[in-house]
């Protein structure tokens, strides 16, 4: 079943590639959506897939890429509304 999930990740998650170890592996997992920085230090994840790999997204922002330290993702899952043809990162 197709789902779409945002994520806010908490932690050292700036200046350790996560957006794009965010984006590589989404795109492994054949997800479409975005991730970027925000101002106050998270990162945050907007993807539409399988739930199940939307689930494997989840868990791999617990660990994010070597150099993160992630304290804390939140997570709020939404309706599918097939609004993404890529996974990209984004910038504000």
């Amino acid at each position: 079943m197709n789902r779409r999930i945002h994520l806010i990740i908490h932690g050292n998650v700036h200046g350790v590639s996560f957006r794009s170890s965010a984006r590589f592996q989404a795109k492994n997992l054949q997800l479409t959506g975005w991730v970027r920085n925000n101002l106050n230090g998270t990162v945050e994840i907007v993807a539409e897939g399988e739930e199940e790999d939307l689930k494997e997204l989840m868990r791999w922002c617990f660990r994010g890429p070597q150099g993160a330290s992630v304290e804390k993702v939140e997570s709020e899952w939404l309706s599918y509304k097939q609004e993404f043809s890529t996974f990209e990162v984004a910038f504000k």
